[in-house]
């Protein structure tokens, strides 16, 4: 084969579990989930509130620490656990979004951050001091061209005085801390376009009315994102994580996270969309029979079965391969890109198999319907994915 991407060769130590992996860790989540039925989560779109307690249940339970060393307070365990918890999460009708970004965006810390930063951030976190859950990254005019990102630090002495606005940065107002990327260098004075870009460490208690406004924006969700306006905002220089125009390439090492751990939520959501509708269909009788039994309904439904369980067993391989040091990149994308489709199609077919009280929001379809249609447009969307894949896998021209 002509692909970019390295193969795996025959003897790579790279393992993937089949069947319930995990099942201590599953168990766990199913409990603290039970406490927090369909009512909870409907009272807080009514308000679009922030599940203050169920997080503060995760953090008890060590599941936000996940990732986190155990010499930095965390529990250390492998990617794949923190996939199988948020899977878990989604699969169990809440929802794991207002927590997952802890998971992945302290990788960035972990694996290029000072041993001073690292000391002094991660035990808070992994123990619910401090909560990293804000990452501000995309811009109104930028979009997914990173690069070009117009928010600007300039170093002065021992401070930097960052300038520029973000969008989309999700819990950003329930949040200590925030990553935040920014350009040191101008774009016309850099030799390639992802140089000059760094990440800082946010401190988001001091930087509110200091230079951070952060705005609330009403979506289609219940996903607390903002926009964030950031005006002559002075960052300590021991923030800056890593090297200096080096960040680019730092968000990127945790990409490749993300993507698995959002996948795992997808397939988490597509279980318990699909659950319901086999429920539904197994129990609903019209004309004299369930509706289950209509090839009609029974279809779409297995066929959303199959199509999840593809999604993933790509999941699994690509956490195998990141865990195991391998390329990863194309599984972790592909990963994304199957359980993102799976999920909406399972999502669709539930609604459908529902019928008109697909609409009753005392259900949970339409709600968890809305929430997975996100993820065919972030972190990433399809058509980056395929870009991606095209270009890195393939081997064609690159389109953009």
């Amino acid at each position: 084969m002509n692909y970019h991407e390295p193969a795996i060769e025959a003897d790579a130590e790279v393992s993937v579990a089949l069947g319930e992996d995990f099942p201590e860790l599953r168990a766990t989540v199913r409990k603290i989930c039970a406490k927090f039925p369909g009512e909870y989560w409907r009272a807080l779109e009514d308000r679009s509130g922030y599940p203050t307690e169920f997080v503060e249940a995760l953090t008890g339970a060590g599941f936000l620490g996940a990732l986190i060393p155990e010499e930095y307070g965390g529990s250390g365990l492998p990617l794949r656990a923190a996939a199988v918890i948020l899977e878990e999460i989604n699969a169990n009708g809440c929802t794991a979004s207002p927590a997952h970004a802890q998971m992945y965006i302290m990788g960035t810390l972990l694996r290029h951050g000072s041993e001073t930063q690292k000391r002094t951030y991660l035990p808070d976190i992994a123990q619910g001091k401090l909560r990293l859950q804000a990452f501000g990254v995309t811009e109104p005019n930028t979009g997914s061209d990173t690069t070009q990102l117009k928010t600007r630090a300039e170093r002065q002495g021992d401070v930097y005085v960052v300038n520029g606005q973000k969008i989309w940065t999700s819990r950003a107002l329930h949040s200590d801390l925030m990553l935040l990327l920014a350009r040191t260098t101008p774009l016309d004075q850099v030799k390639k376009r992802t140089d000059g870009l760094s990440v800082f460490v946010v401190d988001l208690r001091a930087a509110k009315g200091n230079g951070i406004e952060i705005r609330p924006i009403k979506a289609m969700i219940n996903h607390n994102t903002t926009e964030v306006f950031i005006e002559n905002l002075r960052v300590p220089a021991e923030n800056l994580i890593g090297e200096e125009g080096q960040g680019f390439r730092y968000i990127l090492d945790g990409m490749n996270a993300e993507r698995i751990l959002v996948a795992s939520e997808c397939v988490g959501d597509g279980r318990w969309l699909l659950n319901k509708g086999v429920a539904y269909a197994s129990e609903r009788s019209v004309f004299g029979r369930p509706i289950g039994q209509n090839q009609g309904v029974q279809f779409p439904l297995a066929r959303a079965y199959a199509e999840l369980e593809a999604a993933d067993m790509m999941c699994r391989r690509a956490a195998a391969l990141f865990q195991a040091g391998r390329p990863c990149g194309s599984d972790a994308n592909i990963a994304k890109l199957l359980a993102s489709e799976a999920t909406w199609k399972a999502a669709d077919t539930a609604f459908q198999t529902h019928g008109g009280f697909a609409f009753a929001q005392e259900y949970d379809v339409e709600r968890k319907w809305r929430e997975v249609r996100l993820y065919q447009t972030a972190p990433i969307s399809t058509n980056m994915v395929l870009a991606y894949v095209a270009q890195h896998v393939l081997g064609l021209p690159r389109s953009y």
